[in-house]
């Protein structure tokens, strides 16, 4: 038998990790194949940087957690194909998360209104949330 855990736990696990991250977590969206973990050095050039507002997740509800508030840059920082993304406390340094990055209804971890960027663009994220395992 797998372990389970009661949608309360997993509801904790969730909210734990915007805690941990932090209020003015740094998401950056960049080009290119993910690193092999949060603890390797970043990979890709950097597209689009966002501070995320400081409650930038809901609460979880169900063992799930969407995004919360507006996630845009008004001004893209460089040209390219968005392909991954990290999400650093507010020092912009220390990842704590990294993801897939598609246009929306591709089924990335992160969606964005367009993923071919332009320098100087806006940028909006369309949907982000995070589901816990062990149901």
């Amino acid at each position: 038998m797998a372990v389970q855990l009661s949608v309360s736990v997993r509801n904790a696990r969730l909210d734990a990790i915007e805690s941990t991250i932090g209020t003015d977590a740094v998401l950056k969206i960049r080009t290119g194949a993910a690193p092999a973990d949060v603890a390797t050095a970043d990979s890709g050039t950097v597209l689009a940087s966002l501070t995320l507002p400081s409650d930038w997740l809901a609460a979880a509800s169900s063992g799930s957690k969407a995004k919360s508030g507006t996630w845009q840059d008004t001004s893209a920082d460089g040209t390219g194909t968005a392909a991954h993304f990290r999400i650093y406390a507010s020092d912009g340094t220390t990842c704590h998360m990294q993801g897939s990055v598609t246009a929306t209804g591709a089924g990335g971890d992160l969606t964005l209104d367009n993923t071919s960027i332009s320098s100087g663009q806006s940028v909006t994220i369309s949907s982000f949330s995070l589901t816990d395992a062990n149901s």
